[in-house]
Order: C-alpha cells, then sequence, then structure tokens
C-alpha cells in the first residue's frame, strides 16, 4: 500500500473514522506516518484533531477506544455553549478558546472575494492576535506535558484546528508540501458536513449566496498562505514565532518533537 501523499510504501494502519465527526483524524497521517526531512516518521496514535463532537455514543466509545484522555475544544464560549461536546469516557475537557471566523463581518458578505478577504484575515490573526497566541502557546505547552493520546478540535474542524495541527507538524519536521496537503485534506474528508451547510444557506438565503460563502467553508492554500507570511513577517520563521511569538521554550518543543517522532 503507498501512502495517498507520498507515494511511498508504507505500512498498513487502519485509518479510524468517525460517522458524526467527519474530519476527525490522526494529525500524524496514515500508513505509517508523515515522513520527516531527517528521515524520520510522525508517531501516529499520539495526536488527533476533529471537528466538534457532536457524537454519536459509538463514536464516542470509538474515542476513548484509542486512549484519548484529554480534549481540547478552541471554539469560543457561544460556540462552546451552543454544540457543547459529547462526554468521551476517559477524556477531561479542556477549553482553549481560539477566535474564529468573525460572525458580524461574514454575516454582510458581499460575494466570494469578500469571503477569502475574511478568511485571509482569520488566519493571519492566528499569528499577530497577543489573545490567539497564547492560546496557541497554552495549548503546545499542554500537548507536550502529557503522555497520553490527546485530541484537539473547534467547530469544522479546518482553521483554528488546522493551524495547530500545521504547528505540530513543523515541529515534527515535515517539509512544507505534505503540510500542506494534509491541511487541504479537510475538503475531501469533510464534504459531507460542508453540503450540509451549503444546502441550508440554500434554502435560508436562496441559492445565489451558496457562492458568496463556500469560501468560508472550504480550507484554502492561500488561507495558510496568510498564515505563514505573517509569521515570516513577524518573526523570520516558524522557529521563530513558536521561540519569540509563542514563547515556547526547548524543553516544550523537544518534549513535543519526542512525542510526535
Amino acid at each position: 500500500m503507498s501512502d495517498p501523499l507520498t507515494g511511498e510504501e508504507s505500512v498498513p494502519r487502519r485509518l479510524t473514522r468517525l460517522a458524526s465527526a467527519d474530519n476527525f483524524r490522526d494529525v500524524a497521517g496514515t500508513g505509517a506516518g508523515y515522513p520527516t526531512t531527517d528521515g524520520r516518521r510522525v508517531r501516529r496514535g499520539v495526536f488527533y484533531r476533529s471537528n466538534e463532537l457532536q457524537l454519536t455514543e459509538a463514536d464516542a466509545g470509538v474515542l476513548a477506544g484509542l486512549g484519548i484522555t484529554r480534549i481540547h475544544d478552541l471554539r469560543s464560549q457561544m460556540e462552546v455553549d451552543a454544540h457543547p461536546d459529547v462526554d468521551v469516557p476517559g477524556a477531561v475537557w479542556h477549553h482553549v478558546e481560539v477566535s474564529g471566523i468573525p460572525m458580524e463581518l461574514v454575516s454582510g458578505l458581499a460575494d466570494a472575494d469578500a469571503a477569502t478577504r475574511v478568511m485571509r484575515q482569520v488566519y493571519d490573526a492566528f499569528v499577530r492576535s497577543p489573545d490567539a497566541r497564547a492560546s496557541y502557546a497554552a495549548l503546545l505547552g499542554d500537548l507536550a506535558t502529557r503522555s497520553a493520546p490527546q485530541l484537539f478540535h473547534c467547530t469544522a474542524g479546518k482553521d483554528r484546528t488546522g493551524w495547530a495541527a500545521v504547528l505540530l507538524l513543523e515541529i515534527a519536521g515535515v517539509d512544507r508540501d505534505t503540510i500542506v496537503a494534509d491541511y487541504l485534506l479537510t475538503n475531501e474528508v469533510s464534504s459531507t458536513t460542508r453540503e450540509k451547510y451549503l444546502a441550508l444557506i440554500a434554502e435560508h438565503l436562496g441559492a445565489d449566496k451558496v457562492a458568496v460563502y463556500e469560501p468560508t467553508m472550504v480550507v484554502d492554500a492561500s488561507f495558510l498562505g496568510s498564515a505563514y507570511d505573517a509569521v515570516a513577517e513577524l518573526y523570520g520563521s516558524v522557529d521563530g514565532y513558536l521561540r519569540d511569538g509563542l514563547g515556547l521554550d526547548g524543553d516544550v518543543l523537544g518534549a513535543l518533537r519526542e512525542r510526535l517522532r
């Protein structure tokens, strides 16, 4: 069996999918895990990512069976109150809020270009916002200090969660092309959820609004590029962002690398 992103032959590993959370996946990828630039592999079964955990009882049992002991929820308090996570046996819930797509901007979108601009602003803010940096520092610090499997998620599991997964793969030493390809997998694995919400937009706002709002429901390399551009402008490199922007020291980054590889 070959890895769908690298084309390399890999050890077959079952890909766990959840019927009630379609963007749930292992940060390490499929097969034997993503290769790193120094010839190693990202270890599977350590960190998981997902969209909101509106889980069936069976899917909650699947997460418990994976040994997940801590769930980091990146959503706002309003999002949490509206759709609280289902309890996962054996897992402790931890709130680490990161601001997502500003509803006041989304509600007045004129066209798809405006939606794209908003999404780029969101990713830029992941890097520039002091609150966002504090939250990502807290998340990565917590991930570094616990040995059992952990999961992090937001609402769609694509933007706030996507940037967290990107940082973990950067820390692990995965090449940028593979990181971007993994980020874009959201468009494939969560197509059912996206189609559901686009259908609701058509029903309540009109079919002509579907194309306007679609950029807010997908991931795009240009969105991620906005975050990387802000990193380069403000910190020179991802290492500089992790060190100076998030304040992570060598012990935390070393612990993450050890867990990831």
